[in-house]
């Protein structure tokens, strides 16, 4: 690796006080070039960062050993100002109760007292509000909700951080990235499985990835790059913080607490040292045939040209993965046949259909085009389909005394929603369900505005003609998706 070097912004002539840029890079950016393996693509908007932020990116690039020993400084009150106003403001208010209207009110003399005491010392992180969300398999998933001050903080440092770790990932992460999309990674996977010789996917799953991060090996990491002690304490303070649930402080020893601003990176920084780096760097080499690695936040995909490969990489990966203290899920990781030489081999030879995988929301399934090439087809699984279903239904049910009007505009704003992920080119027939089951949806919960009166069929597309639901339409088109070979 070569001697580490350190960086001080001081010595440089650009240090000094951080210059409020006009915007920051974008979750879902415009669409970049077809991605090389381990490419990592420069975002369109970074001209339009800090000249400080550019700086720190210009360093992390072109000296992957340098170690950044002074950036607390560019936490100004004009970064906290920044990072306030890009939270989200109706989210849910953390242990303290402050939301973010309340805030705002005084956001100046708040974000310069926040400021001074970043500056002293005297800032603390208040622990983390525990709330829980249903999960898509059964059961319910612990969300911690930070308190505001913190979430300003949070985002201020993860600008800072985001500048230098976007140097290092590597291409095949596209989880909570700036510039980057899970429909980025959907296209990947048309790209290297039609159009690359891959003939065999290994599923993935990572049981409880967020709660299972070891705490100490993560800082160890993060201290390859940062070295500046303010910034570690940080987050050590948020990673530290305990829990709040029930009345009870609870304290654990290992996770990140899903559900904080930081929590994202701290994530994908710890998987790309565990996953990322060990598949491009020692997998790959020792492989007999290609081999690609495809991972948004912690759920990924490897595909393999050759049997022995695939098996040899899941053979190591539980014990990989065991060293860091994360456990793969044993019903949910599987090695399947799958791609155009594995559905040549079935046409050819018979046996068994190649199956199909879950990846992102969407079933993947092979299929013979008209022309009888080889085509990668996505479909919305359907218990996804089910619980978006479940939550127009619910919606409905708690505004069906609003006025016709907001309700239409609310269904409509939740149907191009759910079109501009789900309109992938193979998937017209999901969203076609989606968009009758909505109408149906509506109907019922419209008829039980009042009792006695029922709503007929006749009256209700009247009603639709003047007020119409949104139509599905293919938000990702075969010219972009290119899965198809």
């Amino acid at each position: 690796m070569g001697r580490e070097e350190s960086y001080d912004p001081h010595r440089t002539e650009e240090g000094g006080e951080l210059v409020r840029a006009r915007t920051h890079w974008r979750e879902g950016g415009e669409q970049t070039d077809a991605l090389v393996e381990g490419d990592m693509p420069v975002p369109r908007d970074r001209a339009r960062m800090s000249p400080e932020l550019d700086r720190l990116a210009e360093l992390a690039r072109g000296q992957k050993a340098v170690q950044f020993t002074s950036i607390a400084h560019l936490l100004t009150v004009a970064a906290l100002a920044r990072a306030f106003h890009r939270l989200r403001k109706e989210a849910s208010a953390g242990v303290d109760g402050v939301t973010y209207a309340e805030y705002d009110r005084q956001a100046r003399e708040n974000l310069q007292q926040l400021h001074d005491r970043l500056r002293s010392g005297r800032y603390r992180a208040q622990p983390l509000r525990r709330v829980y969300i249903p999960k898509e398999a059964g059961g319910e998933r612990p969300i911690s909700i930070p308190a505001l001050e913190d979430k300003i903080v949070q985002r201020a440092v993860l600008e800072l951080l985001e500048a230098i770790y976007e140097q290092d990932f590597l291409g095949c992460s596209y989880g909570f990235r700036p510039g980057r999309s899970a429909q980025e990674a959907l296209d990947e996977i048309g790209r290297v499985i039609c159009r690359r010789p891959i003939r065999y996917v290994v599923e993935a799953d990572i049981c409880a990835y967020f709660d299972a991060i070891v705490r100490s090996q993560l800082m160890e990491w993060i201290e390859k790059r940062v070295r500046d002690g303010s910034m570690l304490r940080l987050i050590g303070k948020w990673i530290h913080a305990g829990i709040l649930e029930d009345g009870r402080l609870l304290v654990t020893q290992t996770g990140v607490g899903q559900g904080q601003v930081i929590s994202p990176l701290l994530a994908n920084i710890y998987l790309h040292y565990v996953l990322d780096e060990w598949f491009e760097d020692v997998v790959k080499p020792r492989l007999r045939g290609e081999a690609y690695e495809i991972r948004y936040a912690d759920d990924f995909i490897l595909c393999f040209q050759y049997r022995e490969d695939a098996e040899k990489v899941l053979a190591v990966l539980g014990k990989r993965f065991a060293k860091y203290g994360l456990t793969l899920h044993p019903e949910k990781t599987r090695l399947l046949e799958f791609g155009r030489e594995a559905w040549r081999q079935w046409e050819e030879a018979g046996g068994p259909k190649p199956g199909t995988f879950d990846f992102l929301g969407f079933t993947h399934i092979g299929r013979r085009s008209r022309r009888g090439n080889f085509t990668l087809h996505v479909r919305t699984i359907r218990k996804r389909l089910r619980q978006s279903l479940k939550r127009v239904s619910a919606w409905c049910q708690r505004h069906r005394h609003d006025p016709v009007v907001e309700q239409w505009r609310a269904l409509n704003a939740k149907l191009r929603g759910h079109y501009q992920y789900y309109g992938r080119a193979t998937n017209f027939r999901r969203l076609w369900a989606f968009y009758r089951a909505v109408r149906r949806i509506w109907r019922k919960w419209l008829n039980r505005r009042t009792r006695g009166k029922s709503l007929p069929w006749r009256v209700y597309e009247e009603l639709l003609a003047s007020h119409p639901l949104q139509r599905p339409y293919i938000a990702r088109p075969w010219a972009s998706a290119g899965s198809h070979v």
